[in-house]
């Protein structure tokens, strides 16, 4: 009994790891067609790529679409160069990271210390 008890803890800490938090900040973009391709133009080819793209043409370049909120983290280089790895460490809801890769949606972005959650809000 006592060893079901400890699984049973440890189940829902791990389940609630993601979801006890709170995001440190969170904003929408509208990933535009050309946040589809990387400054040399090369198109990209991973839905993290893509919307680390955005945020360096919303914060670098001033490639803003109408619906793109700012962020504080994602203003730096080094934060935009961990985009990946907190995307690899979150979660993209079912079906985010296929219409990121093959259209232009409306995202939400919440993040957190090491990783991000994204989902879509408009196609």
């Amino acid at each position: 009994m006592r060893g079901i008890i400890v699984t049973v803890i440890l189940l829902v800490s791990a389940v609630s790891a993601h979801g006890a938090e709170k995001p440190l900040e969170s904003y929408y973009a509208r990933l535009s067609a050309e946040d589809h391709f990387n400054s040399a133009g090369k198109r990209l080819t991973s839905a993290a790529a893509i919307i680390r793209q955005d945020r360096a043409n919303f914060h670098v370049y001033g490639k803003r679409d109408q619906e793109d909120e700012a962020d504080y983290t994602f203003s730096s280089k080094e934060n935009r160069a961990r985009f990946e790895r907190m995307a690899a460490k979150g979660k993209f809801y079912d079906g985010t990271e296929k219409a990121i890769l093959n259209g232009t949606p409306l995202i939400h972005v919440e993040i957190y210390e090491d990783y991000v959650i994204v989902s879509v809000r408009e196609n």
